[in-house]
């Protein structure tokens, strides 16, 4: 990278920015975020970015709303400066699962967010492992969206016990599991849910053999821990072994989630860094960091 680039970080994950930066060799951009004691914030460019290429680190992670609008703040602030480009690296993109109508009278909140990155004067978007690909049909700007799968099974390949089955802990995360299951020569099982509140889902039947067989559950997100605890009670009643892990890309674990995992008896989870970890007490919790993979995309 050279001196006509800049990194700057938001308050969303500092640490992975941190990260990226020194994967590229590079200081990170001066700047400030100030909150005022009515919710309102502000951002302040310490450093020119005149002609220069921006990027901006900021994952739209819970509080989702205040980390959006900070990104947005960003890019203006960068666009009035005149910058010559600016590239969001939103590794979480919240919204994402708003990508369609449920109703007649709800709007599609992912094509909204989408909306407003333009019209702040983003350029172009870098993400990772969007929960659904084809929100990127809503941007007009280039989206480039990586995979932590292989990093995630290069972690997790040597804690595996042979034999171990990944599954897929909905139809929508089919193609997830699979290069799952491709990268670490496994056998794939489908299990099939249906939602029965906003934030409760149920098994209704598996597809494949787990009989007496170790398990990975592979999703994009833990949030509350739900759909995963639901998961491995549907495999511990198909006859799984006891040895029932998970693997996901964004681990945003809100509170309770830990918890319900635990009641669960995973005995392992595996996430990224995609957006910051609770720092919380759990040796069962394995977090992999994805800034090569960020600093690779920025180089290239």
């Amino acid at each position: 990278m050279d001196e006509d680039c800049v990194v700057f970080a938001g308050t969303a994950n500092p640490a992975l920015a941190a990260g990226v930066a020194r994967e590229l060799g590079l200081p990170l951009g001066a700047c400030e975020v100030e909150r005022f004691p009515d919710g309102e914030l502000t951002v302040r460019l310490l450093e020119p970015v005149r002609r220069r290429a921006v990027f901006v680190i900021q994952p739209t992670a819970p509080p989702v709303n205040e980390h959006l609008v900070e990104l947005l703040a960003f890019a203006d602030a960068c666009r009035r400066a005149a910058a010559e480009r600016i590239t969001a690296v939103v590794p979480y993109f919240g919204y994402a699962r708003a990508d369609k109508r449920t109703g007649r009278r709800e709007p599609i909140t992912a094509s909204l967010v989408a909306d407003l990155f333009q019209a702040a004067g983003i350029d172009q978007v870098i993400t990772v492992d969007l929960h659904t690909p084809q929100l990127e049909g809503f941007f007009h700007v280039p989206v480039d969206s990586l995979s932590a799968v292989p990093l995630l099974c290069a972690a997790l390949r040597d804690s595996l016990a042979p034999g171990t089955v990944v599954v897929a802990p909905d139809a929508g995360r089919v193609r997830m599991a699979t290069e799952y299951a491709q990268r670490l020569r496994a056998s794939l099982v489908v299990l099939h849910k249906r939602r029965t509140s906003a934030t409760a889902t149920e098994v209704t039947h598996l597809v494949g053999d787990v009989r007496d067989r170790p398990c990975l559950l592979v999703d994009d997100m833990i949030t509350t821990g739900g759909t995963l605890a639901s998961s491995v009670a549907a495999l511990r009643g198909a006859g799984a072994a006891a040895d029932v892990r998970a693997a996901a890309t964004h681990g945003l674990l809100l509170p309770g989630a830990r918890e319900r995992l635990i009641q669960a008896g995973l005995q392992e989870v595996w996430v990224t860094d995609t957006v910051r970890v609770p720092e919380i007490d759990w040796p069962a919790l394995h977090v992999v960091s994805i800034a090569s993979l960020l600093a690779e995309a920025l180089r290239r």
